[in-house]
């Protein structure tokens, strides 16, 4: 396989249905949390969000805008976030997603409990401050 790679590029989307609830999928490890993953070689960034979200949620998506990047700076991580509009699919589990569904916003941020997660949400709700640019 070679030599992991020594930085981690990953795409989330942010997506909200037309009763203004958010997409949220269960991890095995982390719990709730929006839908993304690693951006794989060759790949673009925002191919990479639409791709996540298809396999972790079932939810076909088109880019609408780029909110942001999240760094976590001791683990060389960047996580990109991208607002995505629903297009099609349907909400099904897959394995990498233990449940799948869209939540009223409040709700939602109580059910994210992994540490920065619940600042990425906040963050993309808040157009004001896109795009931003987050170390944690």
């Amino acid at each position: 396989m070679g030599v992991p790679p020594k930085h981690i590029v990953s795409a989330i989307a942010f997506v909200r249905n037309d009763d203004n609830e958010l997409l949220l999928v269960k991890s095995p490890r982390r719990g709730w949390e929006l839908p993304g993953g690693h951006v794989e070689e060759g790949e673009s960034i925002k191919a990479a969000a639409i791709r996540e979200t298809k396999e972790e949620s079932g939810i076909d998506i088109e880019i609408v805008k780029f909110c942001g990047i999240f760094q976590n700076v001791k683990h060389s991580i960047c996580s990109t976030l991208f607002i995505g509009k629903v297009v099609g699919g349907q909400l099904t589990k897959s394995p990498e997603s233990l449940e799948v569904g869209y939540f009223p916003i409040e709700k939602a941020l109580e059910m994210v409990t992994w540490k920065h997660f619940k600042k990425r949400i906040q963050y993309c709700l808040n157009e004001e401050v896109h795009p931003f640019f987050v170390e944690v």
